[in-house]
């Protein structure tokens, strides 16, 4: 692992980093500036620093400059009460300092703020922090004799804020998490603001350009060492940024031409908005802007299987069943097959099963995300499109690879990720043609490479997502796709050969960006998590809850999960040390119960991790409800 954290048993000093500004380091960077006897500090780490500054003559500080609001930044807030320090935050991000609980969810939303389709990417504090003052971007702040410019630099977080401070050698620049040494990004989830549009990875580019221009002659980040060479690396980084952000957008016209390419194939049938695709297969169509989630195989005895069904209105959905009765023969559904873990798939299942009999098949690797949605963090999941439902029950299992007859037909179920982990391909010769249903996995596009959406909180590391999405679709060589949201797509095979290098190539930007020797412990969200994530307890009744550890290499690593709780909130064991040599997850029971002092409502655990003795942070976290 790079050397970007601080050791856990190193032996706490001060470096002096400029005339009267002092370097602290724990779980992150605590800058010191120092005049006289009293100080004013940037960000607080984990405060240990507090027990230190008499080491260096300090008597009193006055104020906390807080660059963002994740937690290692502020996780040591309680040790400062007896300092009465002040405590300075920026504008955008002062309600996730004052009022961290509100922006954690029993049930999410995917209208929620700061979250992407439902799953949040802010972290903040298990505390709520008293602010004194907050700061609008290009604001000053004058402390005795030091002038503070204010500058907004978001990317990393979504209101974070730079400080510049001028010095006879140059600005020297407080910059948080915009950038560490050797043109590296912190991580990536917290820059993963949208659903595959890069709008956090063009602020940190652009809030990189911005801190350029002022030639600085210190870059003093949250993180890792010092950047004695701004400008060389500030230049090199927006480079890699903006090649990553070409990568990560969606890889076809979403908003321009996408109607006009997402079937070329189907022909419209005398049922209104009814297209068919070959004699047995047929999909909605409608105006440029109906993209809904409906395939339908019928077979010659007038049994159907269904391909996902949602993003269609009810009553046109029932419509068009009628009429498939009257003019197709349809005389059954016998089964829905859900290609993937998004809400949006399944909006109108319950109704097929209600009103049709249809029973709801999937891989089994993505039983847990459909029946309990809720005990995860993923994006996009269906309880945050408030239809009146927040889970579905399986009938029917399928295993990778799982062969099965279903009328005159032979089809294959096999695990194929990509935009989730949480997906399938079900494929078989359909009219003389190997079709491949692949969800959402693959979009048509004649000249690029055909990628949608890539979202850390989708659970989608490369290799376990579109890399070996792209490897199966290539060694499958299907002759036509059927995907989600009305996608057909004839003679495939070059748009996947597209595909399977895009995803070489992404990995290669992430890479290049990652301050880990392994990208994914940069990119994934979930290397350490909670099942279930989201915990109900009574006080005075223990619940259990796992800690899941995933290594992604093939050597022993040593993890240490601290776990911190809030108030009043117990937790058996409170840390996990262990060796892991192989890849995969390693789950460690843990009991939590809450005492008569714990407050009722939401509350925010953190796993506080050490990786093989580096500090890395409270970068992950569970949800507790105390009743």
């Amino acid at each position: 692992m790079a050397q970007t954290f601080p050791n856990e048993y190193s032996e706490g000093k001060f470096e002096q980093v400029d005339t009267h500004i002092y370097l602290w380091r724990d779980v992150s960077n605590v800058y010191v500036i120092k005049d006289n006897n009293r100080a004013l500090l940037i960000d607080l780490g984990n405060g240990s620093v507090l027990d230190h500054l008499s080491d260096i003559g300090i008597e009193k500080v006055d104020w906390v400059l807080f660059t963002h609001h994740h937690r290692e930044q502020s996780q040591g807030y309680p040790l400062l009460k007896k300092w009465k320090a002040k405590v300075a935050v920026p504008e955008e991000e002062r309600l996730l300092f004052e009022k961290p609980t509100s922006f954690r969810k029993m049930v999410p939303s995917n209208s929620d703020p700061f979250s992407v389709v439902g799953a949040s990417y802010v972290r903040p504090a298990l505390f709520p922090i008293q602010v004194d003052r907050s700061f609008a971007k290009m604001d000053t702040f004058t402390w005795h004799n030091f002038e503070f410019r204010c500058m907004e630099t978001k990317g990393n977080s979504p209101g974070s804020m730079s400080y510049f401070l001028k010095t006879e050698r140059g600005w020297n620049v407080f910059s948080g998490d915009l950038m560490l040494d050797g043109g590296r990004m912190h991580n990536f989830f917290d820059t993963d603001w949208d659903y595959g549009f890069a709008s956090g990875i063009y602020a940190l580019h652009n809030a990189a350009a911005m801190v350029k221009q002022f030639t600085p002659h210190l870059l003093l980040p949250s993180h890792g060492a010092i950047v004695e060479d701004p400008v060389r690396q500030l230049e090199d980084y927006q480079a890699k940024l903006a090649n990553m952000a070409d990568l990560l957008v969606q890889g076809y016209p979403l908003f321009t031409y996408a109607a006009s390419i997402e079937d070329e194939v189907s022909v419209p049938t005398n049922i209104p908005f009814v297209n068919q695709v070959s004699p047995h297969v047929y999909k909605f169509k409608g105006d440029a802007n109906f993209f809904p989630n409906f395939t339908i195989i019928i077979a010659d005895s007038g049994k159907a299987l269904v391909v996902d069904c949602g993003l269609i209105d009810e009553g046109l959905l029932e419509t068009a069943i009628r009429q498939m009765e009257e003019k197709l023969g349809l005389k059954k559904i016998d089964a829905v097959l859900i290609s993937h873990m998004h809400g949006d798939h399944f909006l109108q299942v319950p109704f097929l099963k209600e009103k049709y009999g249809a029973e709801v098949w999937a891989l089994d690797r993505m039983v847990p995300q459909i029946e309990r949605p809720l005990d995860f963090n993923y994006s996009a999941m269906i309880p945050g499109y408030n239809k009146g439902f927040r889970s579905l029950e399986v009938d029917r299992e399928f295993k990778d690879g799982e062969t099965f007859e279903w009328e005159e037909f032979t089809f294959t179920v096999d695990w194929m990720p990509g935009q989730t982990e949480f997906a399938m391909c079900l494929q078989g010769m359909i009219d003389g043609k190997l079709v491949a249903f692949t969800g959402d996995n693959i979009r048509p596009s004649p000249n690029n490479r055909g990628n949608p959406a890539v979202v850390a909180h989708n659970s989608t590391v490369l290799e376990e997502g579109y890399i070996h999405g792209a490897e199966y679709l290539a060694n499958l060589n299907p002759d036509r796709i059927v995907g989600g949201h009305s996608v057909v797509i004839d003679h495939p095979r070059d748009l996947i050969e597209r595909y399977r290098q895009w995803s070489y190539e992404l990995r290669e930007a992430f890479q290049s960006l990652s301050i880990f020797p392994d990208y994914r412990f940069w990119f994934d969200p979930f290397w350490v998590k909670a099942e279930p994530y989201r915990k109900r307890l009574t006080k005075g009744k223990p619940g259990r809850v796992n800690v899941v550890i995933r290594n992604f290499v093939e050597h022993e690593q040593i993890y240490k999960v601290h776990i911190k709780a809030p108030k009043g909130i117990i937790s058996d064991p409170e840390v996990i040390e262990v060796k892991i040599s192989d890849p995969g997850n390693k789950s460690f029971p843990v009991e939590l119960e809450a005492t008569e002092a714990a407050a009722t409502g939401v509350g925010i655990i953190s796993f506080d991790l050490t990786l093989n003795g580096e500090l890395i942070g409270e970068w992950f976290d569970s949800i507790i409800y105390v009743e």
